[in-house]
Formats: C-alpha cells, sequence, structure tokens
C-alpha cells in the first residue's frame, strides 16, 4: 500500500525512517563481524572519533554497504539467488526428507464456501484458495505448486494455513512437515543409506571441530618488524626493534616468559617477565642485538618464543627477519 501511495511528506518520513534504521543496523553488523579480527572497543572508539585506518574503515563500510544492500534492498532476493540453501537441499533431499509440503490429496479442488457448507459434497477439498499461505511467504511463492528452490523452510505458510483451518473447523495439516512418500499414502523411511551417510559425515566434522580446539594455543605472539632497516647501539652492535602483540586466550591470569629460541647469535633487549589478564592484549616494544659476527646473510631468520610460567607446556614460537649491513 505504501509503494502504491503517492509522495507527500508522511511517506517520505516513513521511508527515510526505515532507511537510517537499516543504516544503523548495517554498521552493527559490520562493526561486530569486523570486531572479530580487531578489539572491539578500541574500533568502535576509533570509527566515532574519526580515527580509524584505512584497511578497517574499508572493511567496515564494505559490510555496512552490503548488509545495508542485502536487507533493505534485495531482501527476498538474496534467498532466491545468492544463498546456496536451496541448491544444497536440492542435491542432499529424497523422497523421504522431512519438508515443508501441501497435501493436494485433501486439499483439491479448491475453491470458496460457506462455512456450514458440505464442501465435500459440492466437490471441494479443504483448501478454500484464501492464498493466505502465498501472502505469507517470504520469497513469494506458493507451496501448493510443489517445492521449490524459493523455499527457505520457515514454516509461515503452515501457521497461515493451520490458522485458517481453526476457523473453518477443519483439521489441521493441510499444509504440514512431511515426506514426498507421505504425501502420497505411503510411509516414510527413516533409516536410510543417505541419512547414515550424512550422518557420518557430521560426527566426523563435529570431532575433526573438537580436536581442533583441544589442540589450539592459547596463547598468541605475533611479530610485526619495525620499519626501520637497523641501527648501531652505543656498542658498536647492530640491533633490529620489533613490537610484539601478546593475547591471553584463557579466562584466568597469566604470567609469561618472553625471549628468543635458544642457539641464534642474537640477544632480546626489552621486558622478559609478562603478566596479562584475562583475555588481555598486550604490545611489548623489544631490540634484538646481534652478537656474534659476522651474520653471514642478511635478512637472516630471527625466532621469538614465549612460554606459560605457571606449568612451562604452553611454547609459542614466532618468526621474523634480522637486517645487517653487508659485511656484519
Amino acid at each position: 500500500k505504501l509503494d502504491a501511495a503517492p509522495w507527500d511528506p508522511a511517506k517520505l518520513l516513513r521511508r527515510s525512517a526505515k532507511h537510517l534504521l537499516w543504516l544503523a543496523l548495517s554498521l552493527l553488523t559490520a562493526l561486530t563481524f569486523v570486531g572479530y579480527f580487531t578489539p572491539i572497543r578500541p574500533l568502535a572508539l576509533e570509527l566515532f572519533t574519526w580515527q580509524l585506518d584505512g584497511a578497517t574503515l574499508f572493511w567496515v563500510l564494505f559490510f555496512t554497504s552490503a548488509t545495508y544492500l542485502n536487507a533493505g534492498w534485495l531482501r527476498e532476493k538474496v534467498c532466491v539467488y545468492m544463498c546456496p540453501y536451496a541448491r544444497f537441499q536440492g542435491v542432499m533431499f529424497d523422497k523421504d526428507t522431512l519438508l515443508v509440503a501441501y497435501d493436494a490429496a485433501r486439499g483439491e479442488k479448491r475453491g470458496p464456501r460457506r462455512k456450514d457448507a458440505d464442501h465435500r459434497a459440492e466437490g471441494l477439498g479443504d483448501c478454500i484458495d484464501c492464498t493466505m499461505c502465498v501472502q505469507v511467504c517470504p520469497t513469494g511463492i506458493d507451496i501448493r505448486d510443489g517445492l521449490q528452490v524459493e523455499c527457505i523452510g520457515c514454516a509461515a505458510c503452515i501457521d497461515a494455513c493451520d490458522s485458517i483451518m481453526d476457523k473453518l473447523g477443519y483439521a489441521r495439516g493441510l499444509i504440514r512437515y512431511g515426506s514426498e512418500h507421505e504425501m502420497q499414502g505411503g510411509r516414510r523411511h527413516l533409516l536410510r543409506p543417505r541419512l547414515l551417510g550424512y550422518a557420518a559425515a557430521l560426527l566426523l566434522m563435529i570431532g575433526a571441530f573438537a580436536s581442533a580446539l583441544q589442540a589450539r594455543s592459547l596463547v598468541s605472539l605475533d611479530v610485526a618488524k619495525d620499519r626501520g632497516m637497523f641501527r648501531e647501539n652505543a656498542a658498536g652492535q647492530i640491533e633490529n626493534v620489533y613490537r610484539l602483540k601478546l593475547i591471553n586466550k584463557t579466562q584466568q591470569p597469566q604470567r609469561y616468559h618472553l625471549g628468543l629460541v635458544a642457539g641464534q647469535p642474537f640477544r632480546l633487549n626489552g621486558p622478559s617477565d609478562l603478566s596479562l589478564a584475562a583475555g588481555e592484549i598486550l604490545e611489548v616494544p623489544v631490540s634484538v642485538v646481534l652478537e656474534r659476527e659476522p651474520l653471514g646473510r642478511s635478512p637472516a631468520p630471527v625466532s621469538f618464543e614465549v612460554i606459560n610460567l605457571r606449568d612451562g607446556s604452553e611454547r609459542l614460537e614466532a618468526d621474523s627477519t634480522f637486517i645487517a649491513p653487508s659485511g656484519r
């Protein structure tokens, strides 16, 4: 009705308010998604103070635009043409798959009737052709035409049809969850090779996911080399500067030892024992000094390590490069 109405201040206000709300929701969605990859509290603060770096700003704007375009304009077209769910169900379904279906044997022939009329005597089925199932469908399909790739399985048509059946005093379930075999009067088979194969594949994926969670490191160490090539300290030694980012992924405070992997011709200058609160992210500037010359080749690999001091079992390495002048 609003689409067909002429443009006036009331329509303009309602349309503007709707799209402003969509933009706000899209921005919130983008911040939440980008917040998985960068700390979300500094992210929000930097966004509203216009201090975001270019790369982060690009991704925030990208996901905001994508969400606004998909939800504010494309809407059901995303489900029909972009979402892979319909294509997956076409591959995975068989005649025993439980899906939203219309019982044609009970519903046909369609047509209007009085509530107190004997519709069977008139040669009519239970469907009164009110089209409520079509009106409530988010993708606009008619479920009475059979299963279609546009169906997203939301079951809105089931609720709408059941409400009409209640008003007419008919049994519910003209549109219901059922299999193709059931709709044809047969029985639905539960244990079948395809279903057992899917169950086995799902169990394997769950096992792999649980194993990955169990094996994941609870500490993270990232190394970023300073943009400067190298420098010579007061003792005449060559040193490089690095910025280390240490993340405690546990829910308890932890103490870590930061150092270099043994056997390298380098010495670490900087804090070695660090305490981090639960979930804390700490950035540590350090320098690495070349102690044994000549280095041999430049750039040369340098490896940092962090060890959990609680039991020493948690150990993680991170690699970078060390640059020295030729001949040193």
